[in-house]
């Protein structure tokens, strides 16, 4: 999985390109944390346009950073989510605490 990052008014984008699995979910979850702490952001925002494939541990990354935001009274939202991901996002119940945009523009708009 490749992660590019980018900032915009004091939000933190992070784009994620390939599959957020059990490979890789631990190198993703300390890549963004790291990137949090060091720019002091409490705003994430994660584009799933070019996540392919999603399992658990995906679900695990979002609440997990979710949980470290709301701490410091952050927020944490998804944006363009594909059919395939968006229904392992709607099994799992995500959606009832994390808000889903259809594009990053409308997250940043919006949180």
């Amino acid at each position: 999985m490749n992660l590019e990052f980018e900032v915009k008014n004091d939000k933190l984008i992070v784009h994620m390109i390939g599959e957020l699995d059990h490979h890789s979910a631990e190198e993703v979850r300390n890549k963004i944390d790291d990137r949090l702490e060091r720019d002091n952001i409490k705003k994430l925002i994660m584009d799933f346009s070019h996540v392919s494939f999603m399992d658990s541990s995906g679900i695990g990354v979002v609440i997990g950073r979710y949980k470290k935001l709301s701490l410091k009274n952050g927020t944490v939202c998804i944006a363009k989510v594909i059919d395939s991901v968006n229904r392992v996002f709607q099994l799992s119940g995500m959606f009832k605490i994390i808000k889903v945009y259809d594009s990053v523009e409308q997250a940043i708009d919006n949180i």
